[in-house]
């Protein structure tokens, strides 16, 4: 697996649980949930894209 790969599954790990996290101290709706979400949905697109 490439470097770059690798760095945005460590970065997917990262945002997931983070996102988990602020989900359960914070709520659903919270911004910073949502803003976490949509980081977390953005890698998962390009590691998709990029590394399949």
């Amino acid at each position: 697996m490439c470097r770059f790969c690798r760095d945005l599954r460590k970065k997917i790990q990262f945002y997931r649980k983070t996102l988990i996290e602020t989900g359960i101290n914070k709520g659903l709706q919270d911004p910073e949930t949502l803003k976490n979400s949509q980081i977390l949905d953005e890698l998962i697109f390009r590691y998709q894209s990029k590394c399949k």
